[in-house]
């Protein structure tokens, strides 16, 4: 299970430091109603939070262009993804936001932890990241650290995790390098979050990785800061779609 953009262990979050001899759960532990059979739509639907949901990821889904850029490059890769089919809105631990959980292609949805439209954009680009690269490369999200480490060091990098106002709200302030600085430490935090290795191998991972990583900015083509760059990589990939069509 990679885990996504949450409150403080989020898209990175302080892992525990448990026994080696205990069996790794991949961070299914923080998402308990995996487990769990699941009940009616009647039934869900009768709970607040499980509404709300619903409705702030529609809204996400239909005017975010981050989220709609990678729903396209997706697309485009031969992986369609559809609303009822790959997203779950349920209750997770409450260090975490959301989740990637690559055996069933699916995003979890923390719905007792997302309270802002704000936030739920953030979350649903940082998995859709994460499913982007499930769906482009063959990423061995369970053996190999370095996959991990790739694809939440991309996730915090392009999904918004590490602009300036999100920074300052955290109380975290830097000018030189600063971003890049947020995203290995997000990324790190991360990996700790979902898997029961040290904070020593976590940082190996990162740091092997980060340049490549970093700098692999599919399939926005730039690092998106705001939501205005955003919109022009929304548009740019767009209008590089219709140019190599007519070639």
């Amino acid at each position: 299970m990679e885990q996504g953009e949450a409150a403080p262990p989020p898209a990175a979050t302080e892992g525990k430091v448990v026994a080696e001899e205990e069996e790794d759960d991949f961070g299914y532990r923080l998402f308990p109603d995996r487990n769990k059979k699941q009940e009616s739509f009647l039934v869900r639907s009768l709970f607040t939070f499980h509404n709300k949901c619903q409705l702030m990821l529609r809204m996400t889904l239909e005017t975010n262009p981050h989220a709609q850029l990678l729903l396209e490059a997706m697309k485009q890769s031969g992986c369609t993804v559809f609303n009822d089919r790959h997203f779950s809105c349920e209750n997770c631990d409450g260090c975490v936001s959301g989740g990637f959980d690559s055996a069933t292609s699916q995003i979890v949805l923390c719905q007792n932890n997302i309270r802002q439209q704000s936030h739920m954009n953030r979350v649903v680009t940082h998995e859709l990241i994460h499913a982007f690269d499930h769906c482009r490369a063959h990423v061995d999200w369970f053996k190999n650290v370095k996959h991990l480490a790739c694809s939440e060091i991309r996730a915090a990098n392009l999904s918004g995790d590490c602009t300036l106002m999100n920074e300052i709200a955290r109380f975290k302030f830097g000018l030189k390098g600063h971003h890049q600085t947020c995203v290995r430490d997000r990324a790190i935090r991360s990996i700790l979050a979902v898997r029961k290795v040290s904070k020593e191998t976590a940082e190996k991972a990162v740091d092997e990785v980060f340049d490549a990583c970093f700098n692999d900015l599919e399939p926005f083509g730039r690092i998106p800061h705001s939501k205005t760059d955003a919109k022009r990589a929304y548009r740019d990939f767009q209008n590089r779609d219709r140019y190599t069509a007519n070639l």
